[in-house]
């Protein structure tokens, strides 16, 4: 009696199921980081840019709406506490970096006078944040 083999006897691995299983840990992974994204300040519909690029490990966030208010971080604030704010928090940490969030809608009158008062408290490290336009 002659008993037949229908598997060969070498092991294999399959290729497809490991490359299907390696994109979705991609993808997961992808998601999680995604998510830990950490949002500073208000929402506001920013301006597009093709060139933009900010590194935004530390940073302090103003955002300015379409109505003029300025919101330091996501509290409302004057120019003048704004100043004090920005100064003190300056003096502690000087590579202290600073990205406004300009609504499109702003007054561009409104954005300078937020710049003018960033740069009197000593910050050199200033920048405008937009939204990449593909």
């Amino acid at each position: 009696m002659k008993i037949s083999r229908r598997y060969s006897s070498k092991a294999r691995i399959e290729m497809i199921p490991l490359i299907d299983v390696i994109f979705l840990l991609l993808v997961a992974f992808i998601f999680m980081t995604m998510s830990m994204v950490v949002q500073k300040g208000i929402p506001i519909d920013l301006p597009q840019s093709s060139t933009s690029l900010v590194d935004k490990k530390e940073f302090v966030s103003i955002s300015i709406r379409a109505d003029g208010k300025v919101f330091l971080e996501k509290e409302e604030v004057t120019l003048d506490k704004l100043l004090s704010v920005i100064t003190s928090r300056y003096r502690e940490f000087p590579e202290m970096k600073v990205i406004i969030m300009g609504d499109r809608k702003a007054s561009y009158e409104r954005i300078i006078s937020v710049m003018d008062v960033v740069r009197k408290s000593g910050v050199v490290s200033l920048s405008l944040e937009t939204k990449w336009k593909e």
